[in-house]
């Protein structure tokens, strides 16, 4: 057998996994092979999308299931030994796993990063791979594991039998914060972003330190009642009924799993703060969830319970830690653990990226001056100052912006999908009334069909917040629009919401997290894998700001006078400092008036000031119904593959992406000729951002036929004249090609070019084509074969016939 001939997978079957068998792994349940553990990046282009190329490692060896320690990088065997090694090790960073070889089949580079191994990189022959016992003495050695903390760290996770597993960066999550509790420590941060499952995250770290009986009897506070139900009957259901949730302001001591909201357990009086009925050592686990809220701040009422059960450990999670100068989670916690970012989330493909709209209003930006003893609708005399975006919905409301606003997203929503969920965020809770008179008054037919379409869901009215689950339910269609102001703000898994609105002028970096977070989730049943945001108020200048870790896909600024939702051939090229996000922010000053509407005890909103021209908190807020309010600009931009900022078109990007790879037309036509699959080259470049179907369409009506990719890739890059498959099929016939064969080999060859021209190149590169009609009608699979003289004449006479379908002819 000649090594060098054998395939990488041929490698991994014959030398590596005898390696792994030997030294000791189980090939069930310790070695997993060809893992993908990202689900590859969304690539937005126009309404299209597609995936990028998942991560994926050869090999990923766990001591117990979802406990990875060791990655394995295989190449054939005319790589050198150590060629798989830097990728092994960019793998072993998303894994954690701090073992690293790399193998061509004659044996393996070792590299070992927990420094116990002896030198960092060792040459093995195949017969000294390290057993499981070896490789997990040092893990724990490493990690600082003592044996009388393995029971702990190795109590298996949850299984539900339904073969579903934690994704790769919830399973550092969770072995880091098992470990971290193993070893003692008692106050543990973890940082994921929205819509990345910490609740399922956190389910799996109190399973295995419950059923390892390391803590027995935990506490998982949250602030808002939904979280609270939602945990319950979702995520923590497996606990049964050691479970309990805390209600009725009553303590049952006999659980073993207590939920509760913060408000539930504690008052403004000391008998409401029934916590105290436990004893401080009651519970041995606390895991606050959304812990940059309330049990941030050392002088909250919420900071007590954690003081009152000190003795325990506490867990916090949180997708936005705070850390201001009066508020620190890192000082309480001490340093995340673990953290999972929103821009990593969007590269792994695990969470949707998203494109921006930003409109600037004339009001907004050149502000509004009363004229002299100017009073507005309610007779209130106006104070004469000049009012910009910062007071407007708060202390001056202008109507018609507010018909500005409810047109833009009227308009944006015909031009897409009336009926995808849509968040509109107000700046209070009349604000919110007011937009959702004005969306109502914009769509009467949908209102007259249902008049649930619009809905204000906020914590002051009942009706609205009842259809909180119905707007989060991916099967009801209603409501479809939700005015909110901060009740949707946290904790509200809207799986489907597409659109989310941005008319609240957001100075903090956390909420403004938590805003975006509302459409970060992907719904492949639904067709939920982007979303958009059309900003009023500039929150998105936030993008510019450091302290953000997940660009834009796109941000639009259109003209006067432009569509909301531009076709992306004519959205207008735009610079892009900060990151493309407009000009760099002015500054995120506290603003004194932001406090303007807190949330509600129980989880909702509180109302602002008084309707009208009333006062409310010792201010005036005037109302104006005859000030003209206008669009004066629009922008959009993407983020491409690379995760950068562009404002191309998709021919610019696709010119782009192509020349990077193929410099001139003779590169790509060397390229294209000598690929042993043209299709390969294909699911290439829709890797790197090319969309096909669109650049497809695009020539088809030039040419009224579709064209070949070969020449969608000339025409648009190379500015050659395209041809359809039917006029390259209809050449090769000219060409006399088929005189050289008879009887089943030339008719077998006709069909092929009949099935090119139906559809494409990629069913004529795989053999299993002859198995079905019109060529199972013409002899068997080996019969056909064979009439070419075996499969190597048959793979020859394709490779001919693909030479010349793409002959350059003059």
């Amino acid at each position: 057998m000649d090594k060098k001939k054998l395939t990488e997978r041929d490698i991994c079957t014959k030398y590596i996994n005898p390696a792994l068998q030997q030294a000791g792994w189980d090939m069930h349940s310790q070695v997993r092979e060809e893992v993908s553990f990202t689900a590859g990046r969304i690539i937005v282009r126009g309404r299209l999308h597609t995936r990028g190329k998942r991560r994926r490692a050869d090999y990923v060896l766990s001591y117990k299931k979802n406990m990875p320690i060791a990655i394995i990088e295989a190449k054939d065997n005319n790589h050198s030994l150590g060629d798989g090694m830097q990728q092994a090790l960019a793998y072993s960073d998303a894994l954690d796993a701090p073992f690293v070889f790399s193998s061509n089949g004659d044996g393996f580079l070792f590299h070992d990063r927990t420094g116990l191994f002896g030198q960092t990189e060792t040459t093995l022959s195949l017969g000294e791979f390290p057993s499981p016992e070896t490789l997990w003495e040092l893990y724990c050695q490493h990690k600082g594991i003592h044996q009388n903390a393995r029971q702990t760290v190795e109590q298996p996770y949850y299984d539900d039998g339904s073969g579903r597993t934690p994704r790769y960066y919830q399973t550092v999550a969770i072995n880091r914060t098992v470990e971290a509790v193993a070893r003692g420590q008692n106050r543990i941060l973890l940082v994921m972003a929205t819509g990345t499952g910490k609740t399922f995250t956190a389910f799996q770290i109190i399973w295995r330190l419950w059923k390892s009986k390391q803590k027995k009897r935990i506490l998982f506070l949250a602030d808002r009642n939904i979280l609270v139900d939602q945990t319950k009957n979702n995520d923590f259901k497996p606990f049964g009924q050691a479970m309990t949730k805390v209600t009725n302001r009553t303590v049952d001591p006999s659980y073993e799993i207590y939920l509760s909201l913060y408000q539930a357990v504690t008052g403004s009086e000391d008998e409401q703060n029934i916590y105290k009925q436990f004893s401080p050592d009651f519970f041995d686990l606390v895991v606050i969830d959304e812990c940059h809220r309330g049990s941030a701040s050392v002088d909250s009422a919420w900071r007590q319970i954690l003081d009152y059960f000190s003795a325990a450990t506490h867990i916090g999670l949180t997708a936005t830690p705070k850390e201001t100068k009066e508020v620190s989670n890192i000082d309480y916690f001490g340093e995340p653990v673990y953290t999972y970012s929103l821009k990593q989330g969007i590269e792994d493909g695990f969470l949707a990226p998203y494109k921006v709209v930003r409109i600037d209003l004339d009001r907004d930006l050149q502000g509004w001056r009363p004229s002299k003893g100017q009073t507005d609708k309610h007779g209130e005399l106006i104070e004469d100052r000049i009012y910009n975006q910062k007071d407007f919905d708060r202390q001056l409301v202008l109507e018609k912006r507010t018909e500005v606003v409810a047109r833009k997203v009227t308009e944006f929503l015909e031009q897409t999908d009336p009926y995808q969920k849509t968040i509109v965020f107000c700046e209070d809770i009349d604000h919110a009334e007011r937009m959702r008179q004005a969306l109502v008054n914009l769509n009467p037919e949908r209102v007259k069909e249902n008049r649930k379409y619009v809905m204000r869901i906020t914590g002051d009215e009942q009706e609205g917040k009842a259809e909180l689950d119905n707007f989060i339910n991916p099967e009801e269609r209603y409501p479809v629009i939700a005015t909110t102001s901060k009740l949707m703000t946290t904790g509200v898994d809207a799986q489907t919401c597409k659109l989310i609105v941005l008319d609240q002028r957001i100075q903090s970096m956390t909420e403004f997290k938590q805003i975006i977070g509302r459409g970060t989730r992907i719904n492949d049943d639904y067709n939920k894998h982007w979303f958009t945001i059309l900003d009023f108020k500039k929150a998105t200048e936030l993008f510019a700001d450091p302290a953000f870790d997940g660009d834009p896909v796109k941000v639009y600024v259109p003209g006067a006078g432009d569509p909301v939702n531009p076709d992306d051939e004519d959205a207008p090229e735009t610079p892009e400092p900060g990151h493309g996000c407009g000009e760099e922010p002015e500054g995120y000053e506290a603003d004194p008036e932001a406090g303007w509407e807190t949330d509600d005890p129980q989880g909702g909103d509180t109302g602002g000031p008084g309707e009208g021209g009333g006062t409310g908190g010792g201010r005036t807020r005037y109302v104006v119904d005859n000030v003209e309010v206008t669009v004066i600009a629009e922008r959009v931009q993407y983020l491409g593959p690379d995760g950068k900022l562009i404002t191309e078109s998709l021919k610019d990007f696709t010119r782009k992406q192509v020349k990077e790879q193929y410099a001139t037309l003779s590169d790509f036509l060397k390229g294209w000729n000598e690929a042993e699959r043209k299709q390969a080259i294909i699911e290439e470049l829709a890797e790197q951002g090319v969309m096909w179907d669109d650049l497809i369409k695009d020539v088809s009506k030039k040419l009224g036929a579709e064209p070949d990719p070969f020449d969608v890739i000339c025409h648009i890059v190379y500015d050659q004249p395209p041809l359809s498959r039917k006029e390259r099929a209809e050449q090769v016939r000219k060409q006399d090609y088929f005189s050289k064969y008879e009887g089943a080999s030339k008719e077998v060859l006709d069909a092929l070019l009949d099935k090119y021209t139906d559809d494409g190149i990629e069913p004529i590169e795989d053999v299993k084509i002859l198995t079905l009609a019109p060529f199972s009608q013409i002899g068997s699979l080996m019969e056909l074969v064979d009439s070419f003289g075996g499969k190597p004449g048959y793979t020859e006479a394709v490779k001919d016939l693909e030479d010349e379908l793409y002959r350059q002819t003059s």
